[in-house]
């Protein structure tokens, strides 16, 4: 079934002292790869709400939402979906922990990303925006 309009979810981008939050998808397509938390945007939910609302969710974090670092557009058969990245500065204290379908939350070193196994677009998307060195 194709949905008849397109859906927005937000991207929580959290780095702190060479680090940076990552989520293990533990279903769907992008299942056992790693990523940045994220998720769609509620009815009624400004996206300021939404990003805090998932890194939450995703990770037990407390996050402050921060400035618009990108948006991407993916247009396939069966959706359409906008999705707008934010920088998050974390307000909480001690490690990240899974939750939702996340199968693992954890703060991961910057030099140490390009070698686990990312969802696509991941990996560029953070060398684009100077938080990773390389990504090969």
């Amino acid at each position: 079934m194709t949905a008849a309009t397109p859906t927005v979810a937000v991207r929580a981008v959290a780095v702190d002292h060479d680090q940076v939050v990552l989520v293990r998808h533990g279903t769907g397509p992008a299942g056992g790869r790693w990523s940045i938390p994220g998720g769609e945007v509620g009815f009624g939910e400004t996206l300021m709400e939404a990003v805090t609302r998932v890194l939450r969710e995703e990770t037990g974090l407390e996050g402050v939402c921060g400035a618009l670092l990108d948006w991407s557009e993916h247009i396939l058969p069966d959706r359409h979906r906008v999705v707008l990245a934010f920088a998050v500065t974390v307000v909480s204290d001690g490690d990240p922990r899974a939750g939702g379908n996340v199968a693992e939350a954890v703060w991961v070193e910057l030099h140490e990303v390009a070698a686990l196994d990312l969802e696509d677009g991941v990996a560029e998307f953070l060398h684009d925006h100077g938080i990773i060195a390389t990504f090969t």
